[in-house]
């Protein structure tokens, strides 16, 4: 990433160029992006191609001034963090699903990022609903956070009776958890941004991934509530988890919402694959 490049992120994040990369700096950092850069799967259903590329991420975040799902937008957040001096390790994750059985491999994009003065967070900007801030990586205890109370532990075994790990400094997979159920599990060796493409793949075209199969554009408001707009259902959750939540009319309408509330401009509404009637 260049400095041109950095600097107009920096910009759509409403943030200046921090001076050291510190903790203080991620969390501020991680909050802008969650309210400004929206978790949404349009692509999908857009025809476009999902490409695990820095230039084209950064092309589609900032330069298009789009959102995406975790691998677009903590493949971006990464490159940013790096360009601004964090240590930024790329963690591949298994989403927890019914009956907390595990999803596929490379399921999810983290990040684990060290700041200037040695400390370790995990951080999320491509997960929809989760953290807020920056999670205390080696703390195992429960972290108190705007979106709800956080764990990270040692992950137990799988389905198949293993127990992930050793990690690269000899521990397990981690299991993070929200509110006391867990969310996905972390394996601790580093990736590269490209060992996530069969997974993209994946989430971009099977009918079992629940990307495929409906609409999301969704982020954080100002006040720590949520605005998700589902096809034509629109949602605003409010801080302490109340929704309000009406059915758009006319496209003009949809697209009013998408360029007003998500800073997304389109041409047409998107439709679910496959269904034409964008629900």
């Amino acid at each position: 990433m260049d400095a041109t490049r950095r600097d107009a992120y920096l910009r759509r994040l409403g943030a200046g160029h921090p001076a050291s990369p510190t903790a203080d700096v991620l969390r501020d950092l991680h909050l802008r992006h969650l309210r400004t850069v929206p978790f949404e799967n349009l692509s999908l259903h857009l025809g476009e191609e999902i490409v695990l590329d820095e230039k084209r991420l950064l092309d589609k975040v900032v330069g298009a001034r789009r959102g995406g799902f975790c691998y677009e937008l903590n493949g971006a957040f990464g490159a940013l963090l790096t360009a601004l001096g964090f240590g930024v390790t790329r963690l591949a994750g298994r989403v927890y699903g019914d009956e907390g059985r595990l999803g596929i491999p490379y399921d999810h994009l983290a990040l684990r990022v060290r700041t200037v003065d040695g400390s370790d967070w995990l951080a999320d900007v491509g997960f929809g609903a989760h953290c807020h801030l920056p999670l205390a990586f080696g703390e195992r205890g429960e972290q108190e956070d705007p979106g709800g109370t956080f764990r990270i532990a040692a992950a137990g075994t799988d389905a198949a009776g293993v127990r992930g790990g050793p990690g690269p400094e000899g521990a397990a997979d981690l299991d993070v958890s929200r509110n006391g159920r867990p969310v996905y599990r972390l394996e601790l060796r580093p990736r590269a941004l490209g060992d996530f493409t069969a997974g993209a793949w994946w989430h971009s075209t099977s009918p079992a991934s629940h990307f495929t199969r409906s609409l999301v554009c969704s982020r954080i408001t100002e006040d720590g509530g949520r605005i998700t707009l589902g096809g034509r259902r629109f949602t605003v959750t409010a801080p302490d988890g109340t929704r309000e939540v009406r059915e758009l009319g006319p496209d003009e309408e949809v697209l009013a919402v998408y360029r007003d509330r998500f800073g997304i401009e389109l041409d047409a509404v998107p439709a679910v694959r496959g269904t034409g009637d964008g629900a």
